[in-house]
């Protein structure tokens, strides 16, 4: 007889996203349909997502999953921050699938697994994904636009340099020729006035477009600007560029006083792409 199967339940279902599986997936399809985007050629190796409710953030993460129609991943790596745990190191879910209202979405046991290995930091836990949301919201999109896929959802503790040098080895390790797309789960300003978040998150688009994580840290760090999830950005972009990556392309930003009208204090979004272009000169 199997053990039983470990499930991590939908925790925001019904308040950052449709509870119905129905109207979720009108929704997502409405919004992945109104993205237009260029023709962008090359191998997409992670993606940035923000992770607001869909009626504030979910265009521009439409713009991120959009990049992907067509294209097919054995597994997905989605890495976030802990809003409502602080925990110290790195935890990788210890159970056995995520659940959405579309349904679940299996854990890749053998890339766990090789994550684990010999990395002190990086542990199997449920620290940090019982009621978060940074992860579970990105994983409805990537149900619409991929077929099959499994997912090793990882939530940082800490996004200290130390932690996001470790965890980019560690993937780009793992990652090394294997079919695997990277997610970096990340907001970006968060309650300042209009134009200030503006002026703000230009400064994070800016260093995520020079392709620098050792300088994007550095400025996190003195805080030069703000992105809740600044430490998955940082391992996507030392990640991706170990794995080949060449070319960013930011696809799409706006921030929640363009969505609702209140300008008084808004929140950041970006969807970005770090791809490995071969005609880059």
């Amino acid at each position: 007889m199997s053990e039983k199967e470990i499930v991590r339940a939908p925790a925001v279902a019904g308040m950052f996203y449709e509870r119905s599986p129905a109207a979720l997936r009108k929704n997502i399809d409405e919004m992945l349909n109104r993205v237009q985007l260029p023709k962008i050629e090359g191998t997409v190796r992670a993606v940035v997502s923000p992770h607001a409710g869909y009626v504030y953030s979910g265009f521009t993460a439409a713009h991120a999953f959009k990049l992907l129609e067509g294209r097919k991943y054995d597994c997905v790596i989605a890495v976030g921050p802990s809003h409502r745990e602080y925990f110290d190191g790195i935890s990788i879910y210890s159970g056995d699938a995520y659940e959405t209202p579309l349904g679940k979405v299996p854990i890749n046991h053998e890339v766990r697994s090789e994550l684990l290995r010999g990395e002190k930091n990086i542990v199997a836990s449920v620290a940090g994904h019982r009621a978060e949301h940074s992860l579970e919201v990105q994983l409805p999109f990537l149900q619409r636009v991929l077929e099959e896929f499994s997912v090793v959802p990882i939530i940082m503790g800490d996004q200290r340099r130390q932690l996001c040098e470790q965890l980019s080895v560690a993937l780009a390790r793992v990652m090394a020729n294997k079919n695997v797309l990277l997610v970096a789960s990340s907001d970006l300003s968060h309650f300042h006035a209009y134009d200030e978040a503006v002026l703000l998150d230009k400064r994070v688009i800016q260093e995520v477009e020079h392709f620098n994580s050792d300088v994007f840290i550095d400025e996190l760090e003195k805080k030069s600007f703000e992105a809740c999830g600044g430490g998955p950005i940082a391992v996507a972009m030392k990640t991706a560029q170990q794995l080949g990556a060449n070319r960013v392309e930011v696809l799409h930003y706006c921030n929640s006083g363009d969505i609702t009208g209140d300008k008084s204090g808004v929140v950041g979004y970006l969807a970005a792409a770090f791809m490995q272009v071969n005609d880059v000169k």
